[in-house]
Protein backbone atom coordinates (compact mmCIF):
# COMPACT_ATOMS: atom_id res chain seq x y z
CA UNK A 1 0.00 0.00 0.00
CA UNK A 2 1.23 3.61 -0.79
CA UNK A 3 1.40 6.25 1.67
CA UNK A 4 -0.48 9.09 1.29
CA UNK A 5 0.71 12.53 -0.27
CA UNK A 6 1.72 14.34 3.20
CA UNK A 7 2.82 18.17 0.54
CA UNK A 8 2.04 20.63 -1.70
CA UNK A 9 3.90 20.66 -4.80
CA UNK A 10 2.95 24.66 -4.31
CA UNK A 11 4.49 25.22 -0.95
CA UNK A 12 6.52 28.26 -1.57
CA UNK A 13 9.10 26.80 1.90
CA UNK A 14 9.43 23.05 -0.38
CA UNK A 15 10.46 25.24 -3.23
CA UNK A 16 13.05 27.24 -1.48
CA UNK A 17 14.31 24.06 -0.10
CA UNK A 18 14.14 22.42 -3.57
CA UNK A 19 16.63 25.18 -4.90
CA UNK A 20 18.92 24.32 -2.07
CA UNK A 21 18.92 20.78 -2.46
CA UNK A 22 18.64 20.36 -5.90
CA UNK A 23 22.24 22.40 -6.36
CA UNK A 24 23.92 19.99 -5.16
CA UNK A 25 25.86 17.65 -7.52
CA UNK A 26 23.53 14.67 -8.65
CA UNK A 27 21.17 15.67 -6.41
CA UNK A 28 17.46 15.02 -7.29
CA UNK A 29 14.28 14.46 -5.75
CA UNK A 30 11.76 11.53 -4.91
CA UNK A 31 8.86 10.89 -2.63
CA UNK A 32 9.37 8.47 -0.08
CA UNK A 33 6.66 7.76 2.58
CA UNK A 34 4.81 10.51 1.40
CA UNK A 35 7.12 13.27 1.30
CA UNK A 36 10.14 14.36 -0.68
CA UNK A 37 13.12 13.11 -0.13
CA UNK A 38 16.24 14.76 -1.42
CA UNK A 39 19.41 12.12 -2.53
CA UNK A 40 21.98 11.40 -4.59
CA UNK A 41 23.23 7.30 -3.54
CA UNK A 42 21.60 7.87 -0.52
CA UNK A 43 19.15 10.90 0.65
CA UNK A 44 20.65 13.68 2.37
CA UNK A 45 17.39 15.54 3.06
CA UNK A 46 13.73 14.89 3.90
CA UNK A 47 10.83 18.03 3.50
CA UNK A 48 8.55 16.81 6.71
CA UNK A 49 8.65 14.67 9.54
CA UNK A 50 7.34 13.76 12.88
CA UNK A 51 8.20 13.13 16.32
CA UNK A 52 7.03 10.79 19.11
CA UNK A 53 4.19 12.21 21.31
CA UNK A 54 2.96 9.29 24.23
CA UNK A 55 1.84 6.62 22.04
CA UNK A 56 0.87 8.52 18.70
CA UNK A 57 3.09 10.95 16.94
CA UNK A 58 3.16 14.85 16.09
CA UNK A 59 3.53 15.82 12.59
CA UNK A 60 6.24 18.70 11.28
CA UNK A 61 4.95 19.53 8.20
CA UNK A 62 6.89 21.81 6.78
CA UNK A 63 10.21 21.00 8.60
CA UNK A 64 13.65 19.26 7.21
CA UNK A 65 15.07 15.79 8.44
CA UNK A 66 19.07 15.69 7.79
CA UNK A 67 21.61 13.65 8.75
CA UNK A 68 23.93 15.99 11.00
CA UNK A 69 27.73 16.05 11.79
CA UNK A 70 28.28 13.98 14.80
CA UNK A 71 30.07 16.74 16.46
CA UNK A 72 27.32 19.27 16.26
CA UNK A 73 24.06 17.23 16.93
CA UNK A 74 23.99 17.84 20.59
CA UNK A 75 24.27 21.51 20.22
CA UNK A 76 22.07 21.39 17.32
CA UNK A 77 19.08 19.24 19.98
CA UNK A 78 19.97 21.70 22.54
CA UNK A 79 18.31 24.28 20.47
CA UNK A 80 14.44 25.06 20.47
CA UNK A 81 14.09 24.63 16.78
CA UNK A 82 15.13 21.50 16.27
CA UNK A 83 13.92 18.07 17.20
CA UNK A 84 14.73 14.69 17.20
CA UNK A 85 12.97 13.09 14.33
CA UNK A 86 10.72 9.57 14.69
CA UNK A 87 12.79 6.69 13.03
CA UNK A 88 15.71 8.59 12.01
CA UNK A 89 16.53 10.55 14.94
CA UNK A 90 18.76 7.43 16.42
CA UNK A 91 20.92 7.23 13.19
CA UNK A 92 21.95 10.78 13.75
CA UNK A 93 19.33 12.43 11.97
CA UNK A 94 17.65 15.84 13.61
CA UNK A 95 14.88 18.26 12.21
CA UNK A 96 14.23 21.60 11.71
CA UNK A 97 10.81 23.50 11.57
CA UNK A 98 11.11 26.00 8.77
CA UNK A 99 8.99 29.31 8.68
CA UNK A 100 8.78 32.99 7.81
CA UNK A 101 11.62 33.00 10.30
CA UNK A 102 13.64 30.50 8.55
CA UNK A 103 17.59 31.52 7.91
CA UNK A 104 18.10 30.03 4.83
CA UNK A 105 21.67 30.13 4.77
CA UNK A 106 21.92 27.79 7.77
CA UNK A 107 19.34 25.74 5.97
CA UNK A 108 22.16 25.60 3.04
CA UNK A 109 24.93 24.65 5.61
CA UNK A 110 22.36 21.94 7.73
CA UNK A 111 21.54 20.45 4.02
CA UNK A 112 25.85 20.42 2.52
CA UNK A 113 26.92 18.76 6.27
CA UNK A 114 24.50 15.79 5.20
CA UNK A 115 25.15 16.00 1.41
CA UNK A 116 28.88 15.61 2.64
CA UNK A 117 28.10 12.72 4.63
CA UNK A 118 26.09 10.38 2.74
CA UNK A 119 27.03 11.21 -1.42
CA UNK A 120 30.58 10.54 -1.58
CA UNK A 121 33.94 11.39 -2.30
CA UNK A 122 33.82 12.11 -6.28
CA UNK A 123 30.84 14.01 -5.44
CA UNK A 124 31.88 16.18 -2.78
CA UNK A 125 35.05 16.89 -4.70
CA UNK A 126 32.62 18.38 -7.17
CA UNK A 127 30.83 20.18 -4.64
CA UNK A 128 34.35 21.65 -3.54
CA UNK A 129 35.35 22.53 -7.16
CA UNK A 130 32.26 24.38 -7.75
CA UNK A 131 31.21 22.44 -10.33
CA UNK A 132 27.56 21.20 -9.23
CA UNK A 133 26.12 20.15 -12.24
Amino acid sequence: MAHPRMFDDDDPVLGRLREVALALPDAAEKVSHGSPAFFTTKVFAYYGGSVKVGAGYERHGQSLLVLADPAERPALLGDDRFFHPMYLGPSGWVGLDLDAGTDWGEVRELVETSYRLTAGVRRVRRLDEGTAR
